[in-house]
């Protein structure tokens, strides 16, 4: 028992290993200009709701990956979801260091589209194998899909502009 909740753990820690890296970036930008220059809409979320909500949504992504993974040892069907799931985890640690170090708003935006489609997809396969695993990314898919919606108003309201270090 004790060596399956190893795994859990396993599971579980994998979606933060990127997280840690990108919050560098954040950091790092936080302190100028995302909290100094950059124009937000008066809608978007406060700045320290993002920890907790992200805390949430890797934990259950992570444990949701372990579901399926377990549904699936030692046969064929773990090659889609899991494969899709590393898809849109590859895609979840690339979107910050293009939004947050390289400011590409405009490519950030294409980029968190494209993971929202790869989250869904994924939501779809793990459901297909696990119907908790599914349930369990749908509170990622939604936070993606106003995630995006975000990054594209921010891209608009700041098209053009050029921030300070």
């Amino acid at each position: 028992m004790v060596h399956e909740y190893v795994r859990i753990g396993a599971f579980v820690v994998t979606p933060y290993l990127g997280g840690l890296a990108g919050n560098l970036f954040v950091k790092n930008a936080y302190k100028t200009w995302y909290s100094n220059e950059l124009r937000k809409p008066s809608w978007g979320p406060p700045s320290w709701i993002f920890g907790p909500v992200w805390t949430a949504l890797y934990t259950s992504m992570g444990y949701a990956s372990y579901l399926v993974w377990k549904e699936t040892e030692g046969t064929d069907n773990a090659m889609v979801p899991l494969g899709l799931y590393g898809g849109q985890l590859a895609l979840n640690w690339a979107w910050t260091p293009i939004f947050f170090g390289y400011r590409k708003f405009g490519l950030a935006t294409v980029e968190a589209i494209a993971m929202l489609g790869t989250i869904g997809a994924c939501t779809v396969s793990f459901y297909n194998e696990n119907q908790t695993a599914g349930y369990l990314m749908i509170p990622y898919f939604a936070w993606v899909a106003f995630a995006s919606v975000l990054n594209f108003t921010i891209w608009r309201l700041n098209r053009g502009r050029k921030f300070k270090d």
